[in-house]
């Protein structure tokens, strides 16, 4: 039963990310479809927003099958290097965002809710990285989660825009949350499932 749900839990997050990662990439044409409220006003829009959507689209097209453990275990070098498309993805998009953060007109909560995601996106992104390069993969895996958690932030921001206008809030006070409750719990939830599942400890090597 647990098998199962975790199997149904993968394929929504799947699909979700695939779903948004492929409607990002709107952003990539040359003249792309009118685009949000929350985008049109971003005084940084022009180069950053190609940048940052198509590299973040990018990792959240191959994250999800970065967690599949058939695929790791019979297929390192396509797991390798999918991983460093999604690193790429991530620290692109990440320093890509940081302008995007600056120049929204939502006010500086929003600017400081962005930004704070993108520091802790780089950051934990970079420390999977250097815990894979130095052979701790039971480690990288777990900072992968976080950073994946945080990659997801894309889904649920989507997820949660159409609320506050249901709840009479007006679309910028919002979006004002929404920066930061797009990503705060999924951390959360994130660390509270590795709290749950503590890292094996290692074997003591033999005299």
């Amino acid at each position: 039963m647990t098998r199962k749900l975790s199997t149904a839990g993968w394929g929504l997050m799947a699909f979700l990310s695939l779903g948004i990662a492929l409607l990002s990439y709107r952003y990539l044409l040359p003249h792309p479809p009118q685009v949000g409220p929350d985008i049109a006003k971003n005084l940084m829009r022009h180069p950053w927003l190609t940048v940052h959507a198509g590299l973040a689209s990018t990792a959240l097209l191959v994250g999800p099958f970065q967690f599949i453990s058939g695929l790791r275990a019979r297929w390192p070098k396509l797991h390798r290097w999918m991983g460093r498309i999604y690193v790429a993805g991530c620290l692109g998009a990440g320093v890509a965002g940081l302008p995007l953060a600056y120049g929204t007109d939502a006010g500086p909560i929003a600017t400081a809710g962005f930004a704070t995601l993108d520091i802790i996106w780089i950051a934990i992104t970079a420390q999977a990285l250097r815990l894979a390069m130095t052979g701790r993969y039971l480690e990288h895996r777990r900072w992968m989660i976080r950073s994946f958690a945080l990659t997801f932030a894309a889904v649920t921001l989507r997820l949660y825009l159409p609320f506050p206008p249901m709840m009479g809030y007006t679309f910028l006070e919002g979006y004002r949350a929404i920066s930061w409750i797009a990503w705060v719990p999924n951390l959360m939830i994130v660390e509270l499932y590795l709290r749950r599942s503590p890292m094996p400890k290692p074997v003591a090597a033999r005299a």
